[in-house]
C-alpha cells in the first residue's frame, strides 16, 4: 500500500498511515528542518527536498517505482495560512486564493491528475471550508471534477471537519479532511470514539472520555529545567499564578485572581495553561512569548512532550532547537487521527480491516494528581491592579472599528 506524500512536514499524516499498514513511497517537502527530521527518523522514506512546483510528477512516480494509476493513496496538507482563522482576525480578511501560498492547491491537483492514485486525502484548517470564505475549497472541487472529465476517473470528494480529541488524541484540534476514491466509492467518516467527561454518551458508556494531558505525559518527568522551555518576557513571572486550565481571564473581575486585565481584552492563548484532567488546546507552531498552551508547571513543552500531545509514534529523535521542534510539530496533523482515517480508507476503499484499537492510542493513566497550587502574585504586577474595562463586543474593538471604517469607505 504505497503512499505519495506531499507537503509532508514533520510526517504527522505519514506516521498515521504507517501505523495503519501503508508505506510512504515518496515524501515531497521544501522545509530543510522537516526534511532533516524525516531522514533522521525514517531513513527508508525517499525525501525530495524541493518546492512541489519544482518537482515533476514523473520524478515523484519514479521514486515510488510505480506508473500512473498504480499508487494507492495520495496524501498531503497544503500550507494553510491563506485559509486560517488567525489570518482573518489579523487583517480583517485573508487573501485566500490571491495569496501565492494557495498555489499549493494547484500543485496538489497537478500531482493527483498525473499519478491517478486509487484514493486521496487532503487536510487543511477549518477555515478552508468557512461559508463565504471557501474559494479555495470550491477551486479544489472544480479541479477534481476537471480531472474526472479528462482522465475518466470518478473521484467523489467527501468532506468533514474532525476534532482530534474525539478520536483519542489528547488535544482539541479541529481540521477539515477531503477524501475520495478513484472509483467513486462512498466514504463514511469514522464516528467519534471519545467525548467530554460531562457528555451524556460518555456517562452511558457509549464513548470513552477524552484522553488528557496526564494520559499523554504521566511517565515523563515534569521537572524539566531546560532554559529553552522557560517563559520569560514581561509576563513570565505571572504564569505560575494562573491555575491549571485557565488563562489571563483568571486575573479579571470575572476570574478568581487579581484584576490585572479587562474581560476578553487579550487573545485566548494569552497565558493559557493546560489542566492534567483535560486535553490540551491546539498546539501552536510559532507561539509568542506569552502564548500557550503551557505545561502545568508553567513552562513550554519539550519536543518529546509535544510528540505525545500530537500522538506521534514513540522514539522520534530531534537534532534541532526547541523552537524549531515546536514549529515542526505545531504544524503537523495528529498521527492518531491520521491512523483512524487511514484505517477507514483501508476498509472502505480496499476491503481490508485491521480491527482492534489504533496503534497510536495511548492508555488511560490513573490516578491523576491534584492540580498544581498557583503562586502568589509577584510584587512587580501590583501596579497593574485597577478597574479595567471589558471588551465592548465583537466588531467594536480597535481592529473591528478599523475594519468597519475601511468597509464603509
Amino acid at each position: 500500500m504505497t503512499v505519495i506524500s506531499l507537503y509532508t512536514g514533520a510526517g504527522g499524516l505519514d506516521y498515521g498511515f504507517e501505523a495503519a499498514g501503508f508505506e510512504t513511497g515518496v515524501a515531497v517537502e521544501n522545509d530543510r528542518a522537516c526534511c532533516q527530521f524525516l531522514r533522521l527518523n525514517r531513513p527508508e522514506w525517499p525525501v525530495i527536498e524541493r518546492a512541489i512546483g519544482d518537482v515533476p510528477s514523473a520524478e515523484i512516480l519514479e521514486q515510488t517505482g510505480l506508473q500512473p494509476g498504480e499508487p494507492q493513496v495520495l496524501i498531503g496538507g497544503p500550507p494553510c495560512q491563506p485559509f486560517s482563522k488567525s489570518g482573518y482576525w489579523a487583517s480583517g480578511d485573508s487573501k485566500r486564493l490571491d495569496d501565492p501560498r494557495a498555489d499549493t492547491l494547484t500543485q496538489y491537483l497537478r500531482v493527483l491528475r498525473d499519478t491517478l492514485p486509487e484514493a486521496f486525502l487532503l487536510e487543511n484548517v477549518q477555515g478552508f471550508v468557512f461559508r463565504g470564505k471557501d474559494e479555495g475549497y470550491r477551486y479544489f472541487l472544480e479541479g477534481v471534477e476537471e480531472i474526472n472529465r479528462q482522465a475518466g476517473t470518478n473521484y467523489v470528494v467527501h468532506t468533514c471537519v474532525l476534532n482530534a480529541a474525539s478520536f483519542g488524541v489528547p488535544q482539541l484540534r479541529e481540521r477539515v479532511f477531503l477524501i475520495a476514491s478513484r472509483y467513486g466509492y462512498s466514504f463514511k467518516f469514522p464516528k467519534p470514539s471519545h467525548g467530554p467527561r460531562d457528555d451524556a454518551a460518555v456517562a452511558e458508556g457509549l464513548l470513552e472520555p477524552y484522553r488528557t494531558t496526564w494520559d499523554a505525559l504521566a511517565d515523563i518527568d515534569p521537572n524539566n529545567d531546560d532554559p529553552a522551555l522557560q517563559v520569560g518576557g514581561k509576563w513570565g513571572e505571572l504564569l505560575p499564578t494562573i491555575p491549571e486550565g485557565q488563562n489571563y481571564l483568571w486575573h479579571t473581575d470575572r476570574g478568581g485572581g487579581v484584576r490585572l486585565f479587562g474581560w476578553r481584552r487579550r487573545f485566548w492563548g494569552f497565558l493559557l495553561k493546560v489542566a492534567k484532567t483535560q486535553p490540551t488546546w491546539t498546539i501552536q507552531a510559532q507561539p509568542g512569548t506569552a502564548t500557550g498552551p503551557f505545561h502545568w508547571r508553567s513552562r513550554r513543552f519539550s519536543p518529546t512532550e509535544l510528540c505525545r500531545l500530537q500522538s506521534f509514534p514513540e522514539g522520534l529523535r530531534f537534532e534541532c532547537s526547541q523552537r524549531e521542534a515546536q514549529r515542526l510539530l505545531g504544524n503537523a496533523v495528529p498521527s492518531l487521527l491520521a491512523e483512524v482515517l487511514a484505517s477507514a480508507m483501508l476498509e472502505q476503499f480496499f476491503g481490508e480491516q485491521l480491527g482492534g484499537a489504533p496503534h497510536l492510542l495511548r492508555p488511560v493513566q490513573h490516578p491523576t494528581p491534584a492540580p498544581e497550587s498557583p503562586a502568589e502574585l509577584p510584587a512587580r504586577y501590583y501596579d497593574l491592579v485597577a478597574e479595567h474595562d471589558d471588551h465592548p463586543g465583537e466588531g467594536l474593538g480597535p481592529r473591528g472599528r478599523l475594519r468597519n471604517a475601511a468597509a464603509n469607505g
